[in-house]
Formats: C-alpha cells, sequence, structure tokens
C-alpha cells in the first residue's frame, strides 16, 4: 500500500526576507515572544521596528518568525508585525509545541528553541534575542529546565543574548550548556554577563572581540563537522546596565511573590519579568530593550561576516 504523501508545510516569507534568500544577503532572525508576551502595546512594536532597522542600517536582512493561522512565517510584513503586537491570546511556542501550533492553525509566538528551528529549517544562521532560558533556580526540585539548552545543542544557528537570565541558575545553565558540549562565547569580555548587568561574576568560557573571529569560529565548526548550535553572549552597553548586586535585590523579592503566588511552568518568566519591571519602576525594560538593540547590532554584523 502506497503511503500517503504528508502535506507540504505551510510557510510563508515576506517579500524582503525572499529577495534576500534569492540574492544571498545575510539574514538575522528574531524571536517574537518578546513582541506578544515581553511588553504591552505600542511600546512593543515601537521597539521591534526599531531592531528590524537596526539589523538593515548594519546592511543584514531582518526575519522576525512566528506562527499566523497555521503558517510559519519568516519574515513579517509591516500589518503583520502590527497585528502581532496587538494579540493578546498568541501561543508561546516552543520546540514541543509549534508544530501542534502549526497543525491546528494557530497563532504562536516563538521563543528562542522555537525560533532556533526555523531558522534553521530558513538556512539562516544567525538569530538575535534578549537572554536565553536555563536551569530555573531551585531546579533540583522543580526540573525546571528551558528547552532553550537542548536546542542550542542540536540546532546549527548562532543566538546572540545579552547571556543567561539573570532570575535564572546561571552557574548550572553555564554547566548543562558545556555537558551538551555548547560553545559559549562572550563577545568582548572574558566574564560571562547576566542579562540586566555585564557581570555574572563567572568567568566566560570562551572570549572573542570580532564578529570577524566569530564568523571564523562557526566556518571551523561546520568544517570538522560540528553540528548544534553556539551561544554569543553580548554584554549589555555599560550606560545602560543595572549592576548585578542591585538586580539580585529585586530577583529575590520577585522570586518571593512568584513562590506565594504559585507560579510554575512556562508563566515563572513572564511573571518573573513583569514582577520586576514593578519593582524597578520600569528601569529592567528600558535595559532589556537597549540589550536587544545591542545583540541584533552584533548579529547583523557576524551575518555579514559569515556572508
Amino acid at each position: 500500500m502506497t503511503k500517503p504523501l504528508a502535506p507540504l508545510l505551510p510557510i510563508a516569507y515576506s517579500d524582503e526576507v525572499a529577495a534576500a534568500k534569492q540574492r544571498g544577503a545575510p539574514i538575522v532572525a528574531l524571536e517574537s515572544t518578546i513582541i506578544t508576551h515581553g511588553m504591552p502595546y505600542p511600546g512593543n512594536i515601537q521597539m521591534a521596528e526599531s531592531v528590524e532597522q537596526i539589523i538593515r542600517d548594519q546592511g543584514a536582512v531582518p526575519a522576525t518568525i512566528a506562527v499566523i493561522h497555521g503558517t510559519l512565517h519568516i519574515g513579517l510584513e509591516k500589518h503583520q508585525l502590527e497585528a502581532l503586537a496587538q494579540t493578546t491570546d498568541a501561543m508561546k511556542v516552543s520546540r514541543a509545541d509549534i508544530a501542534f501550533a502549526i497543525a491546528e492553525r494557530r497563532t504562536g509566538a516563538t521563543t528562542v528553541a522555537a525560533t532556533m528551528i526555523a531558522a534553521e529549517h530558513a538556512g539562516i544562521k544567525v538569530f538575535a534575542t534578549g537572554g536565553i532560558g536555563g536551569v530555573h533556580r531551585g531546579a533540583e526540585q522543580s526540573f525546571d529546565i528551558s528547552a532553550d539548552l537542548t536546542e542550542l545543542a542540536r540546532t546549527g544557528v548562532i543566538v546572540v543574548c545579552a547571556g543567561a537570565k539573570a532570575i535564572l541558575d546561571v552557574p548550572k545553565t553555564l554547566e548543562v550548556l558545556e555537558t551538551n558540549g555548547v560553545p559559549v562565547v562572550t563577545f568582548g569580555s572574558t566574564e560571562f554577563p547576566a542579562f540586566w548587568s555585564r557581570a555574572s561574576g563567572l568567568p566566560s568560557p570562551l572570549s572573542l572581540n570580532s564578529p570577524a573571529a566569530i564568523a571564523n569560529f562557526q566556518t571551523t565548526r561546520e568544517q570538522l563537522g560540528i553540528d548544534g548550535g553556539m551561544l554569543i553572549a553580548n554584554p549589555v552597553p555599560e550606560e545602560d546596565e543595572i549592576s548585578r548586586e542591585e538586580m539580585e535585590v529585586y530577583i529575590t523579592r520577585a522570586l518571593s511573590h512568584a513562590e506565594e503566588d504559585e507560579i510554575s511552568g512556562k508563566a515563572v518568566t513572564p511573571y518573573l519579568l513583569s514582577k520586576i519591571f514593578e519593582i524597578t519602576e520600569g528601569r529592567s525594560l528600558d535595559t532589556n530593550i537597549a540589550l536587544v538593540r545591542n545583540n541584533a547590532r552584533l548579529a547583523a554584523e557576524i551575518a555579514v561576516a559569515l556572508a
């Protein structure tokens, strides 16, 4: 009996991304949960458009990734970006449920893991985000470890971030990345950054000082047949950072609130970020936006170097 053919994956490229692919131009992937779950409208659309423009200014093409009514979009047109920014019921999709969102014709914003999957499928080698997920504090009881870490071990995309989110157990996060053979490279520093803060107090496993050196490292990995991704930790600009000591006070308070409210699973990270926003009276969000823009700039420079 002949096995029926599987339907083609519903995938759409924005006009800008399609043209870039055709001419072999450098492209930088962008996640969409920062738009739907990271900040309210209209600040989210302003941030998204400014990040896309930063990538264009560096000579690359932005590709914001999302699932819209069951179609995987690689790059969004202006009206689609605007509509997504105002969506209130988008799924937060990772490896476990991106296929579900497509199959069930849902709308979903992509996390780091899902964006990496989509980027690799589209042949995009570089992805800019804010901070990766990782091992949550208290994971020895909750077993709460982000799928971002295993995705980095298996999916061949360079992820540029400002380190692991400081609400996490950063030492354990680095340990899991090492166990999974993921290269962790801090750009321009020998100390691993902590999202809102330039330093975590932990040495970086590796350090490089130029986009060209990062591109050369990745090319050498490919020549050796080493698969999986690479994590580039890009410290937030000094003028925008909140010190590690100050942030730890805010994080401790936010974690206490989360425990009181019995927050768990996927709800933990957005809850903590929201609570820290309240505690810092918006300063944490300002720093978050600054580091995302900084990461977009570096990611574009790496993509150009690779191209």
